[in-house]
């Protein structure tokens, strides 16, 4: 059996604790007493009365968010993949190893997306202390003494319109208090965004859901028939050492041939966590939580920090067959330097001739790459698994 790189290993173990470690920087934050943004008592926007009882609780956002989507991600590393044109050819042990790679990576990316959003978003709540829609409820502000608590302003002429302090609460519930200075950005709408739609775009890269494109090729002419045959691209071949599948031969197809929009039903995969992310930002606009501005920033701030996350550990939707990145080379596994090429340039070459990866079990075969530097064959310009075993591993 193949050696296993431990030093690979540790690596690893490595991001995990310090996505860990960002995640409890954000609870930390989360214990700490927001700035008191001050405030006037005449603003209709903070007057709206306060809701016990939220829609979605933080409880219900934790399942949505964290684990709806690493459950999802289990099932779909465990029974999807490598897939039906995969590696039916390999050992069960490779199989396994693949599997667990791709799994590895899909929680890798699943964990920092929300580890960051959670961060981020406890940091500048507590920065920025906005209040809250519901904050004159939850404040009960002494309104016969308000000019005591004055901050600045002009009472004499602008009759009483001048800003108070937090002081003028007396509210007793110093939790409930704190919270109603918590309203930017929205941490229901940025961890369900974040982990919603970190869900859909692995949903969307696993099953092939994209809108179709042209391969990458140039063409002599783009302006033929639809139903005639398409040019050689405008490359050097003779330069490439190429799949059969992406030989100058394998293109001579219709350009209307070339792709073809995916099964309606697959549409929903990714549509579902998007949808629910929609649903449990609008609560907290409907349970007066939080500012209409307040949900928008936290939304985009969480889809953001997704796809940041996702594409770190990702091929591309389109051209990635629904891969993930293989892992990063034994003599690199913690970093690299200037001009010392990827964390894969030097394919972590061993004494024994065989290259360390996690996902062969330590031996990585000479498997040919097509030209997007992706192995296996080119199929509607994706990296599709191989359907034959490559040398050295029959």
């Amino acid at each position: 059996m193949a050696r296993t790189s431990w030093r690979l290993i540790a690596s690893y173990i490595l991001d995990w604790f310090i996505i860990i470690a960002i995640a409890a920087i954000g609870a930390g934050f989360w214990k700490v007493t927001p700035n008191h943004r001050p405030f006037t008592l005449v603003d209709p926007s903070i007057s709206f009365p306060y809701v016990e009882n939220e829609k979605i609780s933080t409880a219900v956002l934790f399942v949505l968010s964290l684990l709806f989507p690493a459950v999802t991600i289990f099932l779909v590393a465990m029974i999807f993949v490598p897939g039906p044109s995969g590696l039916s050819w390999a050992p069960f042990g490779q199989t396994l190893r693949r599997k667990l790679w791709e799994l590895n990576a899909g929680w890798l990316g699943l964990a920092l997306t929300l580890a960051l959003t959670f961060t981020l978003t406890q940091g500048m709540k507590n920065l920025f202390g906005k209040p809250r829609p519901d904050l004159l409820s939850r404040c009960d502000p002494d309104y016969e003494h308000q000019a005591d608590y004055a901050l600045g302003g002009y009472p004499q002429v602008l009759n009483g319109l001048y800003l108070v302090s937090s002081t003028i609460c007396r509210q007793t519930d110093k939790g409930k208090l704190n919270d109603g200075f918590s309203s930017f950005p929205s941490g229901h709408a940025s961890y369900s965004s974040a982990g919603l739609f970190y869900l859909a775009l692995y949903l969307a890269s696993k099953f092939s859901v994209t809108i179709p494109y042209l391969l990458p090729f140039s063409y002599k002419d783009s302006s033929s028939s639809a139903f005639a045959k398409s040019k050689i691209p405008l490359q050097d071949f003779s330069s490439q050492t190429l799949p059969p599948s992406s030989s100058p031969q394998h293109h001579q197809t219709p350009l209307r041939s070339q792709s073809a929009a995916p099964p309606t039903y697959l549409l929903l995969l990714p549509l579902i966590p998007i949808c629910l992310a929609i649903y449990v930002s609008s609560t907290r606009y409907s349970d007066f939580r939080h500012h209409g501005f307040d949900i928008l920033f936290g939304s985009l701030m969480g889809i953001l920090i997704a796809y940041i996350s996702f594409r770190l550990y990702h091929l591309p939707i389109r051209r990635g067959g629904g891969w993930s990145w293989g892992p990063r080379s034994e003599r690199r596994a913690f970093g690299t330097f200037v001009r010392a090429g990827g964390l894969r340039a030097d394919e972590n070459k061993r004494d024994d001739g065989h290259q360390g990866d996690l996902e062969w079990g330590g031996k990585r075969t000479n498997r040919q790459e097509n030209s997007q530097g992706t192995s296996g064959d080119y199929v509607n310009g994706a990296a599709e698994p191989m359907t034959s075993p490559p040398q050295g591993v029959r």
